[in-house]
C-alpha cells in the first residue's frame, strides 16, 4: 500500500451490511455528537464482523503479528450534525489504564476511556478499515487525503500545514459496503458536508503490538 490507502469494493456482504444498519439506525445520537465509540459493545452485528476471521486475515497482512481489535467508531454526519475535521494524523490509541512507559505520552481520557500516544513504531503497525455503510463522496463529506505522507514519521503542526499547502490531496469517494483501507499516520481531514445526506462509516483499527501484562486496548 504504497500511497498509504485503497479503497475496496463490496468489502462487505448484503447480509452484514443490512444487519450492521439496522442495529446502528436504531440508537439514538445526540446532536452535535459525531459518532459513537465502541459500537462492537452495543451492537451484535459490529462485534461479530469487528472479531471475525475475515477481517482479522484481511488486517493481518498489513502488520507483523496476528491483529487484535484496537479501537472502533461509527462516525455519523447528518443534517443535524454537520462537522469538519482539520489535517491530522491518528496519533493516539486507546488502552484499558494508564501506565508508566518511555515515549508513551500526551494521555487523556475521552468518554471514560484512557488515550495516549504511543512511540511511531507502534502506530506503523497499525491499520485502520473504514466500513462505508453509506455511499460518501465530495458533497457528503467524505475523507481526504495526502497520499504517501504517512511515510514521514509523526508530524508537528507546521510540517503539516506545509505538507497540505504543497501537496496534491485525494478525495475518498467510494460506495456503499466498500472499505478504505489506510495507515493511521497518513494525513487525512473531513470537510463538512455540502449537501448533508447521512454518512455512516464504521472505523475499525487493528494492531499487532503486545501491551504491557494486564493491559489491554481500549
Amino acid at each position: 500500500m504504497e500511497n498509504g490507502y485503497e479503497i475496496i469494493d463490496n468489502f462487505i456482504d448484503q447480509k452484514t451490511f443490512e444487519s450492521m444498519s439496522e442495529e446502528i439506525n436504531r440508537f439514538s445520537l445526540s446532536i452535535n455528537k459525531g459518532g459513537i465509540r465502541n459500537p462492537e459493545k452495543l451492537f451484535n452485528s459490529v462485534n461479530t464482523f469487528a472479531k471475525s476471521k475475515f477481517i482479522y486475515d484481511y488486517a493481518g497482512q498489513f502488520l507483523l503479528d496476528r491483529p487484535k481489535l484496537v479501537r472502533a467508531i461509527v462516525f455519523i454526519k447528518t443534517k443535524e450534525n454537520n462537522w469538519s475535521v482539520p489535517w491530522h494524523q491518528d496519533k493516539t490509541v486507546a488502552v484499558s489504564h494508564k501506565f508508566l512507559r518511555e515515549n508513551w505520552c500526551a494521555w487523556s481520557i475521552k468518554d471514560n476511556i484512557h488515550h495516549v500516544q504511543p512511540p511511531s513504531a507502534v502506530m506503523e503497525d497499525l491499520i485502520s478499515i473504514r466500513i462505508h455503510l453509506n455511499s460518501t463522496d465530495r458533497d457528503n463529506g467524505c475523507l481526504k487525503v495526502i497520499p504517501r505522507s504517512h511515510k514521514t514519521g509523526v508530524l508537528n503542526q507546521k510540517t503539516i500545514q506545509e505538507i497540505t499547502n504543497s501537496q496534491s490531496t485525494t478525495y475518498c469517494e467510494a460506495s456503499e459496503m466498500s472499505a478504505l483501507v489506510m495507515r493511521p499516520l497518513l494525513l487525512h481531514s473531513s470537510e463538512k458536508a455540502v449537501i448533508p445526506t447521512q454518512r455512516r462509516v464504521l472505523h475499525l483499527e487493528y494492531s499487532s503490538y503486545q501491551l504491557p501484562p494486564e493491559i489491554v486496548w481500549g
